[in-house]
């Protein structure tokens, strides 16, 4: 009975009120009230806007920005795992590497997005030192994708482990855009050390 009762513990660890809550209301998973945290303080997602999701899946935050962008915006979604949920009309997605996109085309016809989000994160390995290095490369493909199919004074929101590349990248940011942020929302995990880099105004 106690070995049932542990197993049952261990299942559902990670979940908490925000994951019932996301359940409820339909987002695939609780990482949707992060975006909408960053999205009320921040205001990087506007109507009709062209927004360029990296890591999208299992997709609550393609769901949270085409209610944004509305029916006259466009959101656009990379992962390499297949969604398994039902996309609004505004959403297209591809399934693909970011580190070695096969599918160039897909962002050169579509160039000249507004905001670039990258909620990417590295399989953890359980040492901080590893994920952290992980996480810092997958950070700077998606700078570089920013870098090259942000339109001037768009936005980029990018979560990043903190570790000992990060003042690096935030100083590499810095340089490109006008504005940069540090933020961790509320709904983060307290034991994560996951944060979110906010930069506005692409120069």
């Amino acid at each position: 009975m106690a070995a049932g009762k542990k197993k049952k513990q261990n299942k559902n660890q990670w979940a908490d009120h925000l994951t019932r809550r996301a359940k409820a209301e339909n987002y695939p998973a609780r990482s949707i009230y992060k975006l909408e945290e960053i999205q009320n303080k921040f205001k990087v997602i506007k109507n009709k806007n062209r927004v360029l999701d990296l890591g999208c899946a299992p997709g609550s935050w393609l769901l949270y920005v085409s209610r944004q962008v509305g029916d006259c915006g466009r959101v656009f979604g990379i992962d390499l795992k297949a969604l398994d949920i039902e996309l609004p009309g505004n959403v297209f997605v591809i399934k693909d590497n970011i580190l070695n996109l096969n599918n160039d085309s897909f962002l050169d016809e579509n160039t000249g997005f507004n905001v670039v989000l990258s909620d990417m994160a590295p399989g953890t390995t359980g040492r901080k030192d590893v994920d952290a290095l992980r996480s810092f490369e997958l950070c700077n493909m998606a700078l570089k994708v920013a870098d090259r199919f942000l339109a001037q004074n768009g936005h980029f929101v990018c979560k990043i482990f903190q570790g000992n590349d990060f003042n690096a990248f935030q100083k590499n940011v810095k340089s490109k855009f006008k504005e940069c942020k540090i933020f961790k929302p509320d709904s983060c995990r307290k034991q994560s050390k996951e944060i979110y880099i906010i930069a506005k105004y692409k120069r």
